[in-house]
Parts: structure tokens; sequence; C-alpha cells
């Protein structure tokens, strides 16, 4: 764990309306980030759901075709329910306890929000019934690229967007099909490609891993990879990435995200870490984090909606710093501050 030079508080459910008058905000958190004309823009996912609550009923939000909020009512008898973030029906099958979209924040220091406005960028399409989630910001050429995961029935994919002013935005599909998340861009060609990693499903065989990919036109990806699987305790139950990957003189710098093994029904502590990619073959890990660089520790880290989370979502260099943005329990935004020299040493 390394020190923390700088550390806010940036964004919690109180400080944004809900799309809808009976519907309740319980997280704005999983920021992406980027440093646009000297200030940072953050897209921040917003969950919510109905504030109404009926005896032996659930209440299941969804996005409609037209990109209204509608609400489903189930019965709670012979639901699981031990898990806060979704139940599961006697099928087997799932369904969130809250719908998510992403709204846009606006930094002029990096360590305090100015405003929090804008459109909602809200699903669209049925890939997203189920909500659109942790956004992450790559500035390639012109435009800012937006990978983000995308939850309906099918599944949870990789989706990708952009836009030139977050404002308006082209919506370019699904490109890593179900199950598929955690993708993130390189912020520039690599061997004449493009570049990214993503986290393909969990199997009986195999905690989840990290891959890596490319493509001529960001939309149809091939040449898959292995990248990295966890291999301490703290990342044996899930890892994925984090921001997009920072060029530095020693590789491309990734802070990825990790968790423990945790029993049925629950999930292991959130924490960060960092490892370095060859520059002209990012596929090969030259070194990494044999323990976190970011544990749980401040009361909104340990305390929330899922406790004892710290989920690096975005990046933005700062000279000889880093301001990493994360989701903080699964509730509210923040952001710390490390030394870029501290992180490289860190890795082994």
């Amino acid at each position: 764990m390394l020190q923390r030079l700088n550390q806010r508080l940036l964004l919690r459910p109180e400080d944004v309306e809900p799309t809808r008058d009976d519907f309740e905000v319980i997280g704005t958190f999983n920021p992406g980030a980027v440093a646009v004309n000297g200030d940072v823009v953050l897209l921040v996912r917003v969950a919510e759901r109905p504030a109404e609550r009926r005896d032996g009923w659930v209440p299941l939000a969804r996005w409609d075709p037209n990109e209204q909020l509608t609400v489903d009512w189930v019965e709670a008898e012979g639901l699981d329910l031990r898990d806060p973030r979704g139940v599961v029906f006697p099928d087997g099958f799932s369904r969130l306890t809250s719908v998510s979209h992403i709204r846009v924040a606006r930094s002029s220091d990096g360590l305090t929000i100015d405003e929090i406005s804008g459109p909602v960028f809200a699903p669209s399409t049925e890939w997203g019934e189920y909500g659109i989630e942790d956004a992450r910001v790559t500035k390639l050429g012109g435009r800012y690229y937006i990978t983000y995961a995308t939850v309906s029935r099918h599944g949870v994919s990789a989706a990708l967007a952009s836009t030139a002013d977050f404002v308006e935005y082209t919506r370019h599909g699904v490109v890593f099909p179900p199950e598929n998340k955690d993708a993130v861009l390189f912020p520039e060609l690599i061997q004449g490609d493009y570049v990214a990693l993503h986290r393909p499903a969990t199997s009986t065989f195999s905690p989840p891993q990290m891959w890596l990919a490319r493509s001529e036109d960001l939309i149809d990806w091939g040449r898959h990879q292995h990248l990295a699987g966890g291999i301490h305790a703290w990342e044996g139950g899930r890892v994925g990435a984090g921001p997009p990957p920072i060029r530095t003189d020693e590789g491309w710098l990734e802070i990825h995200h990790g968790s423990g093994r945790a029993g049925p029904g629950g999930t292991g502590v959130y924490t960060g870490g960092a490892m370095l990619l060859d520059l002209e073959d990012p596929g090969r890990v030259l070194r990494r984090s044999a323990h976190p660089i970011l544990v749980p520790e401040t009361d909104y880290e340990l305390q929330g909606f899922v406790g004892g989370v710290v989920f690096p979502t975005g990046v933005v260099e700062t000279g000889e710093t880093l301001l990493i943005y994360y989701g903080a329990a699964d509730t509210a935004s923040a952001v710390v501050e490390l030394s870029r020299r501290e992180v490289l040493e860190a890795l082994e």
C-alpha cells in the first residue's frame, strides 16, 4: 500500500437527482476520467432504484426501448436476496436491484466537483435494458472513446461510444459480446493497431483473467491473447483492468483491480494494483505489484452499499503524480493522488 499524497470524496448519492421523482439514487461511483483543456471530465455511474416498497414484492427497474425507466414488480417468495446488488430467481438467473446510467461531472482542479449536469447517457438498445455501467475514457485523435458495460437479459457485454464534447455521442455498439466487461483502450496505435484490454467471463476452470485484443477500426476485434490473471491472494478471486493504460518511459502502466475469494453470496475486498506492459508488445507483462497499491481504509471505502471496495476506473497525470479516480464501497466517487515514481517502484 502506497502513501496517499491527497485524497478526496468527490460525489455521494445525495449529490445527484434521480431520473424519476419516485426513484432514489443509491450510488454515484466508478467514474471514468480524462483531462480536457486543463479540466477533468468524469463519467460517473449513477445507480438508482424505485423508492416505493411493497410487502412481499421486489421492484426491479429496467430501461425500455424508448430510454425510459420502468419497474417490474416480482414476488419475493423463492428469490435469493442475500446479495444486495441483485436477486437470484429459482432457475438460477438473476436481475440487478438497481439500474445505472452515466452522467458527466466536471472539475477544474481534479480534486473537487464543479458541476454534474448535462444530458443523461442512458441505454438505447435491448443490450442495456438493465443498465450501463463503469465507463472508461480514452482520447484517440480528436475524439474521446468511451468503453462501458451493458447489462441485459443477454448478459454483460462491453460497448463503445465516442464524443467530441461530452454532450452529443455516437454509439458504436457492442464490441465484446457477453460475457465480458472491464474493456479499456490504449491511447495510441501500437504496431499499427488499436489495442484493448478486456475481461471475459469466469468459468469453472479459472477465476476471471485479463485479455488483450487488437483491431484495425475499433469495431472488429481479434487476435486475442491472455494477459494476466490473479497470482496473489488479494487478486485471486477477481482481476480486471482499471483506467486505460498510460505511457511511461519504462512501459505501459496499467492500474488494475483485484479481489480475494469470497463465500457464496458475498464479495471479497476490492483493491487496486498495478502492472507494467511492454511498449511495443503490450501482451507481455514486465512487472506487477505483489501487494495492493490501494486498499479500503477510509470510512467511505469501508462502509456503503458494498463495503470494502476500492475500484479504480480513471487516471489523470499531473506531472510527477497520478490522480486515480475510483468507486468507493459501490456508493461514492473518490480520488487519490499517488507518486508516479512510488507506483513504478512498487512493481516487481
